[in-house]
């Protein structure tokens, strides 16, 4: 299809849009794409179907046109058509008898009053559109200040300028009822066209402003999805999926339509379980249901009290089914942990891959290697010492071990010396009187009394 939405604007032979210069082949530039095969096949069509569906902006809006017997025009082709007030610029999506079924698919009757295409569009109808669309992003940015400095509740999403630009549709979404009669006044002081406010919800909000998804494709709703069914949560538990908001919302704000898609198969699928099977009895107490596998076909419970309380037990629907035929009868089995053993050897015997521990071993030369490496990294890592050197350290004596192993040494405090008894000595007092005499008798000069009594004592040799 070829980027079929942004061929408005031709410049030089490559239309502007999104670069890609016409080559995606995707359609993704274009919201809401119907492919008219019947136009592919280049079959002419012996009563023509006087009807055409033409999309506006890209496909964020389609409605059906009269075309005239006098006009030849297929699909692909800008046109220009009927308005209420002036006239509007919008692409053929299709032609011929498929639009005969899409409007019994939208219930639009055929002998319904439609507008009629006037022409086939010229390069100043697509200027004109083009000047229309560059200016609805900078309306939409004014459009938003505007409301937020009147302070109304409201969030105004996207903004759609006809193509003659007489008139500009505001899309809005709000919680409850607006009063935008001043609003209006002001959108149309500013932008000098006929203002039309139209409320929508949140998904048709997202679905004109598109986006990607969680899974990494573009919403489901701006690109194939035209009705949009409600979602519970009720859908969510049916599949076993976690009740977290953050992961089943869109971008809408609303549960994901795509847990709609797959919920007739898991419906189908539950039925094969057997019900009120929620609490089972055996001669180990109660257990109770915690989860179930629904492509395996297993049920899980667990004991609530006992020895046993805590552990899982896979059970097939089959044996769930055994079970509670014995509670009816009075009767309990011995204990869960037999059956879920049985179940789960019986599916040992099929495993979907092939052990080859043992058949596929390292040649021993790589196997050298690995541990040299793994020893140069332990000795690399910041110099740092394994718990093995550790322990060696630690067996050593404290004078030989590193200072940052040593243990650190506590801080004793002043030592409280103990009341000594009377007529005691302190620990060391005799040895300090020593020395204290020691240095007294060195320090002592001679006395003078002594020297006198020797010089009588001892005779002259005079006398």
């Amino acid at each position: 299809m070829g980027c079929t939405g942004c061929s408005v604007g031709i410049e030089n032979g490559t239309p502007s849009g999104c670069g890609s210069k016409g080559n995606c082949d995707t359609g993704g530039c274009n919201r809401m794409n119907t492919f008219d095969w019947l136009t592919q096949m280049d079959i002419s069509d012996v009563d023509q179907f006087g009807t055409v569906e033409v999309s506006f902006k890209n496909g964020s809006r389609k409605s059906f046109f009269h075309l005239p017997s006098h006009l030849h025009l297929h699909t692909g082709d800008m046109v220009v058509v009927e308005a209420k007030n002036g006239y509007d610029i919008g692409r053929i999506s299709l032609s011929g008898e498929l639009v005969r079924l899409q409007m019994k698919k939208k219930k639009v009757k055929e002998d319904s009053v439609i507008p009629a295409v006037i022409r086939q569009a010229n390069e100043r109808d697509l200027e004109r559109l083009e000047e229309a669309r560059r200016q609805e992003k900078p309306s939409l940015i004014q459009a938003r200040a505007i409301s937020r400095s009147l302070g109304l509740d409201m969030k105004i999403g996207d903004v759609e300028f006809q193509g003659d630009k007489r008139k500009a549709t505001f899309f809005y979404t709000a919680n409850g009822r607006v009063d935008f009669r001043e609003l209006i006044r002001h959108f149309a002081r500013e932008f000098r066209v006929k203002i039309e406010m139209r409320q929508i919800g949140a998904r048709q909000e997202s679905a004109r402003i598109g986006g990607l998804g969680s899974c990494g494709r573009e919403l489901c709703c701006s690109t194939w999805l035209t009705d949009f069914k409600s979602v519970s949560t009720a859908a969510a538990r049916y599949q076993n999926l976690a009740i977290n908001q953050a992961k089943l919302s869109g971008q809408c704000g609303r549960l994901k339509c795509c847990l709609n898609y797959e919920l007739d198969t898991y419906m189908e699928a539950v039925q094969a379980f057997p019900k009120k099977a929620d609490k089972l009895q055996t001669e180990s107490g109660a257990a109770v249901l915690v989860k179930t596998d629904i492509f395996k076909q297993l049920m899980f419970y667990a004991y609530t009290e006992g020895r046993n309380r805590g552990k899982l037990y896979a059970l097939k629907i089959e044996q769930v089914a055994e079970i509670q035929a014995l509670n009816k009868k009075g009767e309990k089995p011995i204990d869960l942990g037999l059956l879920a053993m049985a179940a789960i050897d019986e599916e040992d015997q099929e495993p979907d891959y092939e052990d080859v521990t043992g058949f596929i071993e390292l040649p021993p030369e790589q196997r050298k290697k690995k541990s040299r490496n793994k020893r140069r990294k332990s000795s690399n890592r910041g110099n740092k010492p394994d718990e093995r050197s550790r322990r060696e350290d630690s067996k050593k004596k404290p004078d030989e071990r590193p200072r940052k192993d040593r243990p650190k040494k506590k801080e004793e405090g002043p030592k409280k010396e103990k009341p000594q008894a009377k007529g005691e000595e302190k620990p060391g007092s005799n040895q300090k009187r020593r020395r204290n005499n020691r240095r007294r008798s060195k320090n002592r000069k001679p006395d003078s009394r002594n020297n006198n009594n020797q010089q009588g004592n001892n005779p002259t040799k005079d006398n």
